[in-house]
């Protein structure tokens, strides 16, 4: 198994917050202007997924350095009315994110007069319909052009004709104007036959709300809004709070957290449900010279784990010996939980889980 990595990209209407959000996110600073196109180039940014289980695995094994996974960002510019359509720099980003595992689509839902809408009026629902539809049109474009090519080569069986079928039928929810991700599991859409043609509406949908204190403080409000989404996740944080947490030390930070009634960084949120969304895990490694954590789909082997450190892991398989985090972190030794009964030897059928501190037994 090749390594797995995790990209999401993210969109929304300009103004909305995606570059003051993409700079807590990477701690860089990328052009955030208060007026539309101020995001011209799609920024990149790999950020570590939040992991307080490698500090104590290194505190364990006394590690010198501590790798975290990660996520990459991708801001593109904020999408109009028409971007499909080339409108408002639109076609080229929209390209930019097709590689990209996810969609985070950042939903202003927060009052400010100084900051500009580029619609005149805050209205999420809106919003939301605006972006959906213009990744919509450009899906159609995609079909339009790939199911006539497609139709020819089924009539001359060098395709496959439920490749063919699940185009047609991506195309007919397109056009009633549903999202392929939104509908695939109830319509039993074969989103395997579409995957060549990375389709926008294909790819799993983060909803971020760019909320402001009274929306953060308000449930009912924020459950009006998950409603509006479901079943896609939602998460609500502050861009400009999470700009500043980022700045401050961990003491402050969480200080300035409690403050604004929060018990948890709007990124930690984003960056969990991300890898929830796209179900992903992670498994750890430990030594005196790191402690790292590997991303992997959830259901993978404890071969196709190992593949994902060395494709001779994997081919070369022969045991993985595994404990369980907790159990090491309770047992304080990888001795003291062997000791105690903790630590297991898997074989190839083993299906790992999130957690496992693991070392791979091979020979190539």
């Amino acid at each position: 198994m090749s390594p797995v990595a995790l990209t999401i990209g993210i969109v929304g209407l300009p103004n909305v917050g995606k570059s003051t959000l993409f700079n807590a996110l990477t701690r860089n600073t990328v052009l955030a202007a208060n007026y539309p196109f101020a995001t011209i180039e799609p920024n990149i940014g790999v950020v570590n997924l939040p992991d307080p289980r490698l500090d104590r695995l290194a505190e364990i094994f006394g590690s010198e350095r501590i790798l975290p996974a990660t996520v990459s960002f991708v801001d593109i510019a904020g999408i109009v009315k028409g971007a499909s359509e080339g409108e408002g720099l639109g076609n080229q980003f929209l390209a930019n994110i097709r590689e990209a595992q996810a969609i985070a689509q950042v939903v202003r839902a927060f009052d400010d007069p100084d900051v500009i809408h580029v619609d005149g009026k805050i209205d999420p629902a809106s919003d939301m319909e605006t972006i959906n539809t213009e990744l919509i049109l450009a899906d159609l474009q995609t079909l339009e052009n790939a199911i006539p090519r497609l139709e020819k080569q089924v009539k001359i069986k060098k395709a496959d004709p439920a490749k063919l079928a699940a185009m047609q039928q991506a195309q007919a929810v397109l056009e009633r104007g549903d999202t392929v991700f939104g509908v695939a599991e109830k319509e039993k859409l074969d989103v395997e036959q579409l995957r060549d043609l990375s389709l926008l509406t294909a790819k799993p949908f983060i909803y971020v709300f760019n909320a402001d204190d009274g929306v953060l403080a308000d449930p009912a409000r924020q459950q009006e809004l998950r409603d509006l989404v479901a079943p896609a996740d939602a998460v609500f944080l502050d861009a400009k709070l999470e700009s500043e947490l980022v700045e401050l030390d961990e003491e402050e930070a969480r200080e300035m957290l409690e403050m604004s009634g929060q018990d948890e960084a709007g990124l930690d949120k984003l960056a969990r449900v991300g890898f929830h969304t796209l179900g992903l895990q992670t498994y750890l490694t430990a030594g005196p010279k790191e402690s790292r954590a590997w991303t992997i789909p959830v259901g993978a082997t404890a071969p196709q784990a190992a593949g994902v450190i060395h494709t001779d892991f994997e081919r070369g398989f022969i045991k993985a010996e595994i404990v369980s985090f907790e159990d090491l972190d309770a047992a304080g030794s990888m001795a003291e939980a062997k000791a105690a009964g903790k630590v297991r030897m898997e074989g190839k059928d083993y299906v790992m889980r999130d957690g496992d501190v693991v070392e791979f037994r091979f020979n190539v």
